[in-house]
């Protein structure tokens, strides 16, 4: 089995001579292609602020993908909670879920650029607080039917979600404050990094405090895949693309923040040796597949740093027409 994801971030930094709308009519378009192909997944991030135009709203790219397709999952990574009111944020995701029939799920991740919790009015320093109060009323709008007091607010969230018991939502983070806050609330945990110390930590929590059926979601291998039947001339073409996502990408973190797509290149020449970013053969990307056994994940992130659509297709084609058959055979 090959899981297939396809990552999506239609950003329009100045360095690509495709428009913003060229790029995002793009991403509908490949979304829709890899539903009738059979991709498993379709990942959204969220920024916000940004020079080149970071997907600033994941929710309204995940509706717009949800109307163009019919079966694959849309899984927005990571959701920023704490920047959001969780009460109409309650409200928009169930409507999401009903309207796409449970197919988006979420990543409940806090942030750690400052600059945005400064451009929402949000508190930095209380940003774990926030997180919690998202989670619980999230949570708590979903299940219960009756009105409920909250703040000296009458709150009711109609109409409840179709997903049991409510939209897949797993808590993000790295270290072991995010796995204790997803083993508190009862949720799936997706580390940045895959860290052992901190997955067993999880483990502990949910035993100790009861929660049966932990799951812990993979990171991945931050690996991002292009195919192409001359490589050479792809990395001339679309390196400059890779390297401005990988350098802005490094630029935001903090100094102790890690995770799996994390670049340390400053040339494209760096990024290519440090082997995060791959452009392979039809043939290499089948052995790459195979090396991972019976169950192989791949993402393929065709827009990456503003790669215009014209030399982002031939890619997306390549693994369609000469790579998933081969293995689905």
């Amino acid at each position: 089995m090959v899981y297939s994801v396809l990552r999506l971030d239609p950003r329009t930094p100045s360095s690509s001579p495709a428009s913003s709308r060229e790029l995002f009519e793009a991403a509908l378009a490949m979304s829709a292609w890899a539903d009738e192909q059979g991709f498993e997944l379709i990942a959204l991030p969220e920024h916000h602020g940004t020079d080149d135009g970071y997907l600033p709203s994941p929710l309204v790219m995940a509706s717009c993908i949800a109307g163009r397709t019919r079966r694959i999952r849309i899984g927005i990574i990571a959701l920023l909670l704490p920047l959001y009111d969780p009460i109409r944020l309650a409200e928009d995701l169930a409507v999401l879920d009903i309207a796409s029939g449970g197919r988006v799920s979420i990543v409940a991740g806090m942030g750690y650029r400052r600059e945005e919790y400064s451009m929402m009015g949000k508190d930095w320093d209380g940003r774990g607080k926030l997180m919690d109060e998202c989670l619980e009323l999230l949570l708590r709008c979903w299940r219960e039917d009756e009105p409920f007091e909250w703040r000296g607010r009458r709150v009711h969230v109609t109409p409840k979600p179709v997903s049991e018991p409510h939209p897949m939502l797993a808590v993000g983070g790295m270290g072991r404050n995010a796995a204790r806050r997803a083993a508190r609330f009862g949720l799936p945990f997706q580390p940045a990094v895959n860290t052992p110390e901190v997955l067993a930590f999880y483990q502990s929590e949910c035993e100790r405090l009861g929660f049966e059926k932990p799951v812990a979601i993979p990171p991945g291998s931050g690996e991002m895949i292009w195919i192409s039947e001359d490589p050479e001339r792809t990395w001339s073409e679309i390196g400059r693309y890779l390297l401005h996502d990988a350098t802005t990408y490094a630029s935001w973190q903090p100094e102790n923040h890690r995770s799996t797509v994390h670049s340390d290149a400053k040339t494209v020449a760096a990024l290519r040796k440090e082997g995060k970013c791959q452009i392979l053969t039809p043939d290499e990307c089948v052995e790459y597949l195979k090396a991972q056994g019976p169950v192989a994940s791949i993402s393929l992130f065709p827009l990456c740093g503003g790669t215009p659509p014209d030399l982002a297709w031939p890619s997306l084609e390549l693994y369609a027409s000469k790579v998933l058959p081969r293995l689905q055979g």
